[in-house]
């Protein structure tokens, strides 16, 4: 690869990044118009974090979990792309701190320091949470960086588990079965997502060799049985939130309907692209046909992590009964 495609992919990636931002900051808007139903303020920002962080989660778990893909494969070539591991929970890190000073001013947007009551995580469970996810974050930041890189899967799974904790709290009905099915829609989503996302570095990297498809195609399998379990979590995890009987009003009547459909749409449109992938890769002579609808695939993949960070944000519906 040469300088100048270095450097004009590193642009196409800065200018999906800044538009990937974009849905959970101008996203609330949009999904409260016409419901009656008010944010909490600054949702938008507080979505923004969300996405920061479950991408932060996304790139290095997928990189471990392409990494133990590719071990056993035959005539893997030794190049591998740098990794983003460091960066990324360095990033989870300053996300989960921003998010735990929320915590610690109650709940608020703070806008001065003495707003910020850091004892007061102490003193309960989401604070608890919070300061759980800022030390996992840390600690994996250090691990990424360290000769044992695969030792980050340990802080990170606490923070799937802090996350999973965090969305259902004990006042919920249920919670422990909630927690659970958040534990493994975030796990799969996570090993989806940053799995295609080094799966396709890779690819470019190793220009069409036999690795490549094999590494693809040993992927592909993976990802339709986590794509089987990210469906089947969201969907009970969505009757958990509205009943049977008010799933059609409330998809379109309330702020986290409206933002729950678009990421069905979205995951739909994923799919199709994985299959549309999985298929010129089977049928090509080149692996590297499957290329251009994996990379497509990426990208809706992060239209869906950001969708997802604007869902957290969201006041939850109404359980009409």
């Amino acid at each position: 690869m040469n300088d100048e495609d270095g450097t004009g992919r590193a642009a196409a990636l800065l200018v999906l990044v800044a538009l990937g931002a974009l849905i959970p900051l101008l996203g609330p808007s949009a999904a409260l118009h016409g419901t009656g139903e008010a944010a909490a303020p600054g949702v938008g920002g507080l979505g923004l974090l969300r996405t920061v962080l479950f991408a932060a989660l996304s790139v290095p778990l997928g990189e471990l979990f392409v990494h133990r893909l590719a071990r056993h494969l035959p005539g893997v070539p030794p190049q591998r792309p740098r990794s983003w591991a460091p960066f990324a929970c360095a990033a989870g890190f300053a996300a989960a701190l921003a998010l735990a000073s929320v915590v610690a001013a109650g709940d608020l947007i703070p806008h001065r320091l003495g707003q910020i009551d850091v004892g007061g995580l102490y003193g309960s469970r989401d604070g608890e949470l919070a300061l759980l996810e800022v030390n996992a974050f840390l600690v994996a930041a250090v691990c990424a960086s360290s000769r044992r890189p695969a030792a980050q899967v340990w802080p990170l799974t606490l923070v799937v588990v802090a996350e999973a904790l965090r969305a259902h709290p004990t006042t919920e009905q249920s919670p422990l079965a909630g927690s659970g099915l958040t534990l493994v829609h975030l796990t799969c989503a996570a090993l989806w997502a940053g799995g295609l996302l080094y799966a396709v570095r890779l690819l470019g990297l190793w220009r069409g060799g036999p690795a490549g498809a094999a590494l693809l195609g040993r992927y592909a399998r993976v990802a339709a049985v986590l794509l089987a379990a990210v469906t089947a979590t969201g969907v009970c995890g969505a009757l958990r939130r509205m009943p049977p009987a008010t799933v059609l009003d409330q998809l379109t009547t309330t702020a986290y309907g409206r933002t729950l459909l678009g990421k069905a749409v979205l995951v739909a449109a994923v799919a199709l692209l994985a299959l549309w992938a999985r298929i010129r890769l089977r049928r090509a002579a080149s692996p590297l046909t499957a290329y251009v609808p994996a990379r497509a695939e990426l990208i809706a993949l992060g239209a869906v992590v950001a969708v997802s960070g604007l869902l957290t944000a969201l006041p939850l519906p109404i359980r009409w009964t």
